[in-house]
C-alpha cells in the first residue's frame, strides 16, 4: 500500500493559506537559540496568530459560537481540501464525502472554553452560562465541527496525547487505510494559545523557560497512490513510514523523556519504510527549548543517523503548540519539498527524504518519514 500527500492547508504565525504559508516559512523569524544564551527564568513567549480572523475565508454566518482551535481547524480543512483539488468553490469535485475522513490531533484545545464556562460560574452564576459553546469543551468537538462546516462524512478521530498527537494521526491513518475505512483522509492537528495554558507553564518555572508557547493547525491531504492518480491528483510526497512507541522510565515524574522510545519510533518508522539511515536527508526535530527533553531527542536521532545529517528545529518559528506541533512540522517539509526553504533551514538544498520525530513528555514518542514525490528509489 502506498501513501502519497496531494496538497494540505496551513493556519499558522507564517502564514494562512498553502501560498501564504510558504512564501511566510522562507523568512520566518526564529527563536533564538533555545538553551545556552541566558540562565534566568523568563515568562514564556507567546507565538500567536496576531489578529486571526477566518471570516475572509469561511464568511461571517456560524463563527459566533466556535472558539479559537475550531475556528483555526475549520479553516485549515477547508485550504488543505481546496489546495487538494478536493473542492472547489465549497463543492466536491473530484471525491464523494462519504469517502472523506478526518484525523485530528488536538492537546489542549478545549482548555479555552471550559475556563470561560468555569469562570462564568464561578463569578456569576451557572445560569448565565452560554449553552451553544459548552459542546466547545469536549476534546474532540473542534473536529467535529470541521468535518460538519465541510461535509466529510466517513470517520472523524481525534487524538490526545501531547506533542506527539498530530504524528500519531498518520500511525492511524495508515491503519485506516488498511481496514478500508476511508478513500481519503484530512491528517494533520491543533492548538489554541490561552490564557489557561499560558498559566500552567508559567508555573512549570525553570522547567519551560527557555520553551515559546505556540499555536495553529494544518491538515494534509493523505490517500492511497492510485486513487490519486485515477482523480489526475499530483502528489507532493510520500508517506514511507510512521510509528507511535512507549518507553517507561525510571523516574518517578510524569514529565519525563524516553530516549529509548524515540529510537523504537524511528526504526520502527524506517523498517515500514524499507530505508536506513543513509537514505535520511534532514530530520525535523521536536526540539522546542526543554533542555532534558532536546537532549534526549538528539541523542535518540543521532544514535541511529550520522551527524552529517541535518536535524532542524520548526518549533524556532511557530513555538511548542503541542496538539499541532507535528502537523506544522509536516507542512514545513512539504513547502520544502515545493522548493520552499524555511528559515530554519536556510541555505539548505531541497530534501529527498525528511525524518520527522516527536519526543512526548510522557515518555512517548513519534516518527514519520516521508520522501519528496519524483524521488522514489
Amino acid at each position: 500500500m502506498k501513501l502519497v500527500i496531494t496538497g494540505y492547508g496551513a493556519v499558522s504565525v507564517a502564514g494562512i493559506g498553502t501560498e501564504a504559508f510558504e512564501q511566510g516559512l522562507t523568512s520566518a523569524p526564529l527563536e533564538p537559540a533555545f538553551s545556552g544564551e541566558s540562565t534566568a527564568p523568563r515568562e514564556p513567549i507567546r507565538k500567536e496568530i496576531r489578529d486571526f480572523d477566518p471570516a475572509p475565508w469561511l464568511g461571517d454566518k456560524g463563527l459566533r459560537s466556535l472558539d479559537r482551535l475550531t475556528k483555526e481547524l475549520v479553516l485549515a480543512a477547508r485550504l488543505a481540501l481546496q489546495n487538494a483539488g478536493i473542492k472547489h468553490e465549497g463543492s466536491f469535485v473530484t471525491v464523494a464525502p462519504e469517502e472523506i475522513g478526518f484525523c485530528c490531533s488536538n492537546a489542549y484545545g478545549s482548555l479555552e472554553a471550559i475556563n470561560e464556562l468555569d469562570r462564568v460560574a464561578v463569578l456569576e452564576d451557572a445560569r448565565y452560562i452560554n449553552p451553544s459553546k459548552f459542546p466547545n469543551t469536549v476534546s474532540n468537538t473542534a473536529a467535529g465541527y470541521a468535518s460538519i462546516w465541510e461535509d466529510v462524512r466517513a470517520l472523524n478521530v481525534s487524538v490526545s496525547d501531547g506533542n506527539c498527537g498530530a504524528l500519531d494521526t498518520f500511525v492511524l491513518a495508515r491503519q485506516f487505510f488498511e481496514t478500508d475505512r476511508a478513500a481519503v483522509l484530512a491528517v494533520g492537528g491543533g492548538e489554541a494559545l490561552s490564557d489557561s495554558l499560558a498559566v500552567a507553564f508559567a508555573r512549570l518555572g525553570s522547567l519551560v523557560d527557555r520553551c515559546p508557547l505556540g499555536e495553529g493547525a494544518s491538515f494534509c491531504i493523505v490517500e492511497r497512490a492510485e486513487h490519486a492518480a485515477k482523480r489526475g491528483a499530483k502528489p507532493i510526497a510520500s508517506l514511507l513510514g510512521a510509528a507511535t512507541t512507549f518507553g517507561a522510565t525510571a523516574s518517578d515524574s510524569l514529565f519525563v523523556p524516553s530516549e529509548r522510545a524515540l529510537v523504537r519510533a524511528i526504526a520502527s518508522a524506517c523498517a515500514q519504510a524499507g530505508v536506513d539511515s543513509t537514505s535520511i536527508d534532514a530530520v525535523f526535530s521536536s526540539v522546542s527549548g526543554l533542555e532534558a527533553f532536546d537532549r534526549a531527542e538528539l541523542a535518540a536521532v543521532r544514535s541511529i543517523l550520522p551527524e552529517s545529517v541535518p536535524v532542524y528545529a520548526p518549533k524556532r518559528v511557530f513555538g511548542e503548540s503541542f496538539g499541532a506541533a507535528g502537523a506544522l512540522a509536516v507542512a514545513s517539509a512539504l513547502a520544502f519539498f515545493k522548493g520552499a526553504v524555511p528559515s530554519f533551514a536556510a541555505g539548505a538544498k531541497i530534501p529527498r527524504t525528511v525524518l520527522l520525530t516527536s519526543l512526548g513528555y510522557y515518555g512517548n514518542a513519534a516518527a514519520v518519514l516521508l520522501q519528496r514525490c519524483g524521488d522514489e528509489a
